[in-house]
């Protein structure tokens, strides 16, 4: 999904990777449709209107390092047989050229579009496919990371402010659609309107945040109450167990299928994983 890190997930792998080139990401889908040929495998001088210049691409640049390709499933057709040459050979010919430079990269490409359905369907090239998904890494959401989500508020708040235990439980019970940017953003804006007192109330919140936090006690009902202790009780067992649904259901003292049951018609992240 969309701000779960994978750019920070994809720098880290290029830093204990011993490479000592640099690490470049872009953005598929912000490249510009007419130049991005250019951008990714560069142009001679002449190749097109303004290009007054040579000039390297992308993957000549990272040559040595680690080039990352968030949104690879918005990569055009016609781009991705360069792109499957460039893993298959090594090499790369730059827009009006027809000589073949040699690189050495490591190519890390991220998305949250199905790929190998598009690559069944012919919207995404099944032989570059097959060349990306030789390793994969599946980055959950953050509503199924409790103990990331606790980790990620102290370390953004440590020494800046503290919570009331309003604003905690509004964190918490959050499932955070947009993911880390959404949180880092939120707590941001909330440092920014504690001060100078650096202590963040329910008041400091996303507007979304106190509206869902301001409805819970008025709804104070039998089924209310109870839908809460089992919301509570869930989030707590995944946060002990790191996120483990079959430890937390363990714990629980009931089967994984009845916890999933659980999670889904509680809305605590319904996505299924192998763990």
């Amino acid at each position: 999904e969309s701000g779960t890190g994978k750019e920070i997930v994809a720098h880290e792998l290029h830093r204990l990777s011993g490479r000592r080139g640099p690490f470049l990401a872009v953005n598929v889908a912000a490249l510009p449709g007419t130049l991005a040929e250019a951008e990714l495998f560069g142009h001679a001088r002449g190749a097109f209107t303004g290009a007054d210049r040579d000039r390297r691409g992308l993957v000549e640049e990272s040559s040595g390092g680690t080039l990352f390709l968030d949104e690879i499933g918005d990569l055009p057709l016609a781009l991705q047989g360069k792109l499957l040459r460039v893993l298959q050979d090594g090499e790369v010919r730059r827009l009006g050229e027809t000589a073949v430079r040699r690189v050495d990269l490591r190519v890390l490409a991220a998305t949250h579009r199905p790929l190998k359905e598009m690559a069944e369907t012919g919207s995404f090239r099944i032989d570059l496919y097959f060349r990306l998904a030789g390793l994969e890494l599946e980055i959950a959401p953050l509503r199924e990371r409790p103990k990331d989500l606790a980790r990620l508020i102290e370390e953004t708040l440590v020494g800046r402010a503290t919570l009331t235990r309003e604003s905690a439980s509004a964190l918490k019970a959050w499932p955070w659609p947009g993911n880390i940017r959404e949180l880092l953003a939120a707590l941001e804006a909330a440092v920014a309107l504690a001060a100078p007192g650096h202590v963040i109330g329910l008041e400091h919140l996303p507007r979304a945040l106190r509206e869902r936090s301001a409805g819970a006690p008025a709804a104070r009902s039998y089924r209310a109450a109870v839908n809460a202790a089992r919301v509570g009780a869930i989030q707590d067992a995944l946060l002990e167990t790191a996120g483990n649904r079959t430890r937390a259901a363990r714990n629980l003292g009931i089967s994984r299928q009845s916890l999933l049951y659980e999670m889904k018609k509680l809305r605590i992240g319904a996505e299924e994983n192998t763990r």
